[in-house]
């Protein structure tokens, strides 16, 4: 499963991230904040909450409004060992 960063720049593309890349920097950090673009989708980031829960992390999701559209969000997670 591959999942974008939120962008940092409006003109150009997320980055990627593949699972084991992610959980490197959890267990590198133990606890971790991350800002994924709206491009993925909501069942993908469920399937992320699964896989670290299973692991006994608690996993925290919300979408973060960044202006007034409603394409204007992101999607914040918090990874707690």
């Amino acid at each position: 499963m591959d999942l974008k960063f939120a962008r940092t720049d409006i003109e150009t593309k997320p980055k990627k991230a593949d699972l084991e890349k992610i959980e490197a920097i959890v267990e590198k950090e133990g606890s971790m904040i991350f800002y994924f673009d709206r491009e993925n989708s909501h069942k993908d980031l469920l399937e992320l909450q699964d896989y670290f829960e299973e692991k006994g992390k608690s996993f925290y999701m919300s979408e973060v409004k960044f202006g007034l559209s409603d394409s204007e969000y992101m999607y914040q997670v918090h990874i707690i060992s």
